[in-house]
């Protein structure tokens, strides 16, 4: 399950170039965007460059439950790209020798990895101070085996961040499937039950708010506010922090622009919302991602369009803090997603 054939990983990596040539202007007819490194030189950041290690961001599969039409990963029920146990071990080992005080397991949805619980159970005793998994609460009530999740995360201390395109059903729905939303509020309650989400309590729930269309999303404050406010009063539903995150124009959503023909208005949106402030904490700086199958990245947008780190080291099992922070971050014309407005990382605004 962890491998693909070489007809496969081929059509991906044509994918990946196809995706990357349309980035760098392939379907503008008036003229070429202009270069998110001359942006950036203009404010004396180019090359962009690491900071401190704070977030190591493992992605342990693309396979999931759903099939969203904004998932930068093309996540869905049958992706095959799984994590082996034998590249969790090489994590665990960067684990134990990590700078890095945050462990952010991802997918796909990670849970539906044979050996997420195994892998969350040998990570746990490397001492990593905040423990994040992405869910997105619909596999809680997926099957029975998935059930007891929130217990499983209440048992290791795990900082669950999940997916809520919005607070009404209509509108979730419509991104992510019919029937998502009503999953969405029982997993939610559910971990609600286990004291997660509730005012004062070390076990942290936060949400993650994504446009469903052609836009930026709005004020995260304010979002946030209107959240809180409805699924108290509806569902009597608590969490701690709603993340409002930028839909990068890569993968899926990139298909979706062109095919609803929003591409060159949507790049142009980004341009025009390009705030120099928030390049000095975009995520790249302070995070590494790795694939399913162990390579490294400066971000999971990177990831997707393989665009590995420009350093030596490339890969877990040659891994070297090191000579990591002393790289230049890979950058293309995807990244005025993460500059636009307030900024837009994994854990929300930047600015």
């Amino acid at each position: 399950m962890a491998t693909k054939s070489l007809k496969a990983r081929q059509e991906a990596l044509a994918q990946k170039n196809k995706q990357l040539e349309i980035l760098n202007g392939g379907l503008f007819a008036d003229g070429e965007l202009p270069y998110f490194k001359d942006k950036i030189a203009n404010i004396g950041r180019f090359p962009l460059r690491p900071k401190k290690l704070e977030i190591l961001q493992i992605n342990i599969g693309y396979m999931c439950n759903q099939v969203c039409e904004h998932c930068h990963v093309d996540a869905g029920p049958d992706r095959k790209e799984i994590m082996t146990r034998e590249t969790m071990q090489l994590c665990l080992q960067v684990i134990k020798n990590t700078g890095a005080h945050t462990l952010d397991l991802t997918g796909g949805a990670p849970e539906m990895n044979p050996n997420f619980r195994w892998f969350v159970e040998e990570a746990a005793k490397a001492g990593i101070k905040d423990f994040i998994v992405r869910s997105n609460l619909t596999i809680i009530r997926a099957n029975k085996k998935y059930h007891d999740l929130p217990e499983f995360f209440k048992k290791h201390n795990v900082h669950v961040i999940s997916s809520m395109p919005h607070y009404t059903r209509g509108k979730t729905d419509k991104q992510r499937g019919d029937g998502v939303f009503d999953k969405s509020i029982k997993a939610l309650q559910e971990l609600n039950a286990e004291g997660y989400g509730m005012p004062d309590s070390p076990l942290r729930l936060d949400l993650v708010y994504n446009p469903s269309g052609a836009y930026l999303p709005g004020n995260q404050s304010a979002m946030e506010k209107d959240f809180k406010k409805a699924l108290k009063e509806d569902f009597d539903i608590r969490f701690h922090n709603l993340f409002a995150i930028t839909n990068l124009p890569i993968a899926r959503f990139l298909d979706y622009l062109i095919a609803s023909e929003n591409y060159e208005d949507y790049m142009y949106a980004l341009v025009d919302a390009y705030n120099p402030a928030a390049v000095e904490n975009v995520m790249c700086t302070n995070t590494i991602s790795v694939s399913w199958d162990g390579w490294l990245y400066d971000c999971d947008f990177n990831q997707m369009l393989d665009l590995k780190v420009a350093s030596r080291v490339k890969h877990l099992k040659d891994y070297n803090e090191a000579i990591l922070n002393d790289r230049d971050i890979v950058i293309s014309q995807h990244c005025y997603g993460c500059t636009a407005g307030a900024g837009s990382s994994c854990q929300g605004t930047v600015t």
